[in-house]
């Protein structure tokens, strides 16, 4: 019988087997055997091909009602009851097929042929312990012929003894002893229901719904009466019996995986279904307060209905039933939105995308099709006008239909609402939008794509909107919108004048790179806008678009840089195309203003960077001596001056990518990239002349960059500062040696790239380049620099100034760790003063005290630029004298305040005891207007001597020569002018000052000094 029942499945000899044991059932011994061992075969034989025949006999068995003449099968009707029994000892292995029974398929779950015979056969019988007695076949009774008594009440939460009399009475319809047997088997139920829930869910969305509301009401029938005992509540276990028994009656047979007869009753029980909405809709909304959560649970039960019978038809089918039923479905369901309980919503919301928009075909094209959704817009957006569930759920079906409708007109509705005066209106529409992008932003759909610019253009204006909910929530949306349709606009906002829409457009920005910081195109796409602002800015600055850009602040944007920046991964793909585009715009400062904002990522990720660059500064090539020399006067055509602009960008291009960088990446000594060879002590002697240098480093080519002759200017300039940044033990050997071979040939260039470099150095790397023992050589060749003669404005006073920069920068490191000194015996035995002082050998301040002295003695035993003592003494040139002065003056400009007290204490005496007694006029000069440096730069330092620094002021003014009385007066100044403490200190002379200066400004041979003096007269008397 089982071979015959698979081989004729669904064929017109597939009731012999009922007819044979039809006749065997009419014995009742050989009912029971027959029955027990058919039972018993699942259980025992362990054959796929014998548990799939069993399962479609035994389903026979269950259904023979319906399928074969009733005459035929008589001895199955009278042994119904006992064989179901019977047969519903299997149930367990059953639900063991269907469990062992899916197949994994692109990442969902799909049923065998065993498993779906399996849940078919397992749902015939349960569907069996809903029947009654006295009949097998039980086909549902529509609604509309007994509305006066309605169906039992199908709520689970709460059980009342007016509703316990009423089940009571109607549970007399279970034939005693089959009443409880169905809820036995609940647990098994809902593993069964969650294994059909898993094999629909991607390929019956709607039926999957029904199943997931089946399954949930299941487990709360289980939670809620599942704890209760027969003896506690005998009532309540019948009425639990019937809920369960009247709701299984229906679902089991919609539940069913294959089931080709359903068809044949379909529309009978659509219109049962929806005469069940209809009427506990009309019923129990009206009057019906006290059985209101019964109506609703009711009605819950018969969506789930027809969500799991319209969720088992697709493709023509589905359009056929819902071209007929389509207009009764929406009306039903339409009246159903006002309902406050978020499953019926659901429910509705489900159905409607299936009936108007066609998602239960997984054809997953486009909607085309309108009718049904151009006559039920007009209702739904009237339901838009309030805050309430019936406008949750329409939200959520006016995205659906925007995302698939490529009729625009239903969007462009909404966009309306979004733009009203009305702010409920506009929240839900801002909810339609909301819905609707998060719902299409990975939709393969064309329809919604084509509008993004218009729904993008709303939403910018909504960051600025009156209401807060909308204003703090358009930030999140705007991420998931393609970036070239919000970013130009936020990059606007974000850098206007306006503080209303300021913050919010911030985050929004922000929120946009944060979605999209693996995208390297977005980045640069946001470095065009920003190009092109800084672009409007200037001409606005020319006049060429006032009121365009003259408010817009771009700085705003890039403070926002690096917040954004720490969200990012994965920095290699971002970082490289950055600089290829830096590169292909080598004049765009809009770049490195951006890359100015992650120069730490920049510095993880420095290998990559270097790299890079190294590989553009190698592909450079060198500039034409006729060609540069045509450049630098001025004397080439437009297109070389354009050609040569271009070189210009693109050579300062890498090394802009390299100042960038963190001081850290130039410490790494062992860097092959950076350092190369040069890194090796020894080989920084071998290079005398840097173009020997021919290392593949990025050092090299910084070196090469900074000596080169043949070089911009802005390059070589730019190439000596980064070479300041590279490390002592590799810098300072090196530019040590150029340096002197500069001296020498008399270098103008490489001497004031040098100085540039270690001026660079010394700044960055403080002590770490101020103790380097090659710093003191240096220190012996800018003396020599510093002795030859000059005249004003020419390229060796321009070096000198480089020198007098250095060696300011060494005091000032000096002044602030003078106690790093006290061991470099190299810094005492050649800066210490006269032969015999050996109290100053110990003193600290070497440097400072060695300039100090060689600026106020005229004669000095130690001839600068020597590495010995002269023994001869001679007179120290007055030039080299006046540069140790501007030396000082240059470190009271450059001292920071820690270091300015003790820069005053170790000056200040030395210089008031010492001017006078100067031989030279233009020293005493020199050394009057340090004083009046020290006064104006390092404040309150000077007030312990702001007395005697007054009487000098007073005693050189009266006397000595024009600039000695010009310095006097600046001194005086510069003391008037100082903190009420040195006022006060000084107020005693101010008497005396009176007088002299009042004779001066009418006597003094110099207008500039009669000037001066009646100003500080002015001063005084105002005073």
């Amino acid at each position: 019988m089982i071979q015959h029942s698979l081989k004729y499945k669904d064929s017109k000899h597939d009731s012999q087997p009922m007819i044979l044991l039809s006749w065997l059932f009419q014995d009742e011994l050989l009912f029971q055997a027959v029955a027990m061992n058919l039972a018993n075969i699942i259980m025992r034989k362990d054959d796929r091909f014998i548990a799939f025949g069993w399962c479609i006999l035994v389903r026979g068995l269950m259904e023979c009602e319906s399928t074969t003449d009733q005459n035929l099968v008589n001895g199955i009707k009278e042994k119904y009851n006992a064989l179901l029994k019977i047969l519903c000892t299997s149930i367990p292995h059953l639900l063991c097929i269907v469990r062992k029974g899916s197949i994994l398929q692109d990442k969902s779950e799909l049923p065998s042929r065993l498993s779906v015979a399996a849940a078919d056969c397992f749902l015939a019988l349960t569907e069996g312990l809903t029947k009654k007695p006295d009949r097998l076949s039980n086909r549902p009774k529509s609604l509309s012929s007994s509305e006066s008594n309605p169906p039992v009440s199908l709520l689970a939460s709460s059980v009342d003894e007016k509703k316990m009399n009423t089940a009571y009475k109607s549970s007399t319809v279970l034939n005693t002893g089959m009443e409880y047997l169905l809820w036995d088997y609940l647990e098994d139920l809902i593993c069964l229901v969650e294994r059909l829930l898993a094999w629909s869910r991607k390929s019956r969305p709607l039926h999957a719904k029904g199943l997931e509301q089946v399954l949930k009401w299941l487990q709360e029938i289980q939670v809620h009466y599942g704890g209760i005992q027969d003896e506690a509540g005998s009532k309540i276990l019948k009425t639990r019996a019937l809920l369960l028994s009247s709701c299984w009656k229906h679902y089991g047979m919609l539940l069913h995986l294959e089931d080709k007869k359903f068809t044949q009753q379909y529309k009978e029980l659509l219109e049962q279904y929806l005469s069940g909405i209809q009427y506990y809709t009309n019923n129990y909304d009206e009057g019906h307060a006290e059985s209101k959560d019964g109506g609703i649970e009711t009605r819950k039960f018969f969506l789930n209905c027809l969500c799991l019978m319209l969720g088992r038809f697709d493709g023509k089918k589905f359009e056929g039933i819902v071209l007929d039923y389509g207009n009764q479905i929406s009306h039903v369901l339409l009246s159903q939105l006002h309902c406050n309980d978020e499953d019926v919503i659901e429910g509705v919301v489900c159905i409607f995308k299936a009936v108007i928009f066609k998602t239960n075909n997984s054809s997953g094209s486009s909607l085309t099709d309108t009718n049904q959704m151009d006559a039920v817009v007009p209702l739904l957006l009237h339901l838009l006008d309030e805050r309430d569930a019936a406008a949750r759920a329409v939200v959520i079906l006016m995205a659906e239909y925007c995302s698939l409708s490529a009729d625009g007109h239903c969007l462009e509705e909404v966009l309306k609402r979004l733009a009203s005066g009305n702010a409920i209106q506009r929240r839900n529409a801002f909810d339609v939008i909301s819905e609707l992008i998060h719902i299409s932003k990975d939709s393969p759909h064309k329809a919604y794509h084509s509008t993004q610019q218009v729904i993008a253009n709303h939403l910018l204006v909504c960051l600025e909107d009156e209401e807060t909910a909308i204003r703090e929530q358009t930030p999140n949306l705007l991420p998931l919108i393609d970036p070239s349709y919000v970013l130009p606009a936020l990059v606007h906002l974000v850098c206007s004048s306006d503080e209303k829409v300021q913050p919010a457009a911030s985050e929004a920005f922000i929120r946009v790179l944060k979605h999209h910081n693996q995208k390297p195109e977005v980045m640069c796409m946001l470095l065009d806008n920003l190009s092109n602002l800084s672009q409007c800015l200037t001409d606005a600055e020319a006049g060429a678009c006032i009121g365009k850009g003259s408010n817009l602040d771009r700085d705003r944007v890039l403070r926002l840089i690096p917040e954004w920046s720490k969200t990012v991964q994965d920095w290699n793909a971002l970082i490289g195309a950055l600089l290829d585009k830096m590169f292909a715009e080598p004049s765009n400062a809009t770049i490195v203003r951006f890359l100015s904002h992650i120069n730490e990522q920049l510095a993880e990720a420095a290998d990559l960077v270097l790299c890079r660059v190294l590989l553009q500064m190698k592909g450079q090539k060198g500039i034409d001596e006729d060609f540069f020399s045509r450049w630098e006067t001025r004397t080439c055509t437009s297109d070389d001056s354009m050609r040569m602009q271009q070189s210009l960008f693109e050579r300062l291009c890498p090394l802009l990518i390299i100042r960038l960088l963190p001081l850290r990446v130039f410490n790494n000594l062992n860097s092959s990239v950076m350092y190369g060879h040069l890194h090796n002590l020894s080989v920084m002697h071998e290079y005398r002349d840097v173009s020997g240098i021919d290392d593949n480093s990025v050092v090299a080519f910084l070196v090469n960059s900074a000596f080169s002759k043949f070089e911009f200017e802005d390059v070589r300039k730019l190439a000596a500062e980064l070479c300041g940044r590279i490390h002592p033990q590799v810098l300072l050997p090196l530019v040590c040696s150029q340096l002197e071979h500069a001296a020498d040939s008399q270098d103008i260039l490489k001497i004031k790239a040098c100085l540039f470099s270690v001026c660079t150095s010394l700044v960055v790397r403080g002590m770490e380049s101020l103790l380097h023992p090659f710093i003191l050589q240096i220190w012996r060749t800018i003396e020599v620099i510093l002795l030859w003669p000059t005249s004003d404005g020419d390229e060796v006073s321009k070096a000198q100034h480089g020198c007098i920069d250095c060696l300011a920068l060494i005091l000032c490191g000096e002044l602030q760790a003078p106690e790093s000194f006290k061991d470099c015996t190299s810094w005492r035995s050649y800066i210490v003063g006269k032969k015999g002082n050996s109290g100053n050998a110990t003193s600290k301040l070497y440097a400072l005290r060695y300039v100090i002295h060689q600026l106020i003695n005229d004669k000095s035993e130690h001839n600068p630029g020597s590495k010995l003592r002269d023994e001869n003494c001679e007179p120290i040139p007055v030039s080299f004298r006046l540069c140790l002065a501007n030396v000082l003056i240059s470190a009271c400009q450059k001292i920071s305040d820690y270091g300015k007290k003790p820069l005053a204490k170790t000056i200040l005496p030395c210089l008031i005891d010492s001017v006078e007694v100067i031989m030279q006029p233009e020293i005493r000069a020199a050394c009057i207007q340090v004083l009046f440096s020290a006064v104006y730069h390092l404040k309150s330092a000077v007030l312990p001597y702001s007395c005697d620094l007054f009487k000098l002021s007073l005693k050189f003014l009266g006397n000595g020569s024009e600039k000695e009385r010009m310095a006097g007066a600046k001194l005086m100044a510069s003391l008037m002018a100082s903190e009420d403490s040195i006022l006060e200190t000084i107020s005693g002379g101010l008497l005396e000052a009176r007088s002299l200066l009042s004779d001066i400004s009418m006597t003094d041979p110099s207008f500039d000094i009669q000037q001066v003096c009646k100003k500080l007269l002015a001063c005084i008397t105002s005073a």
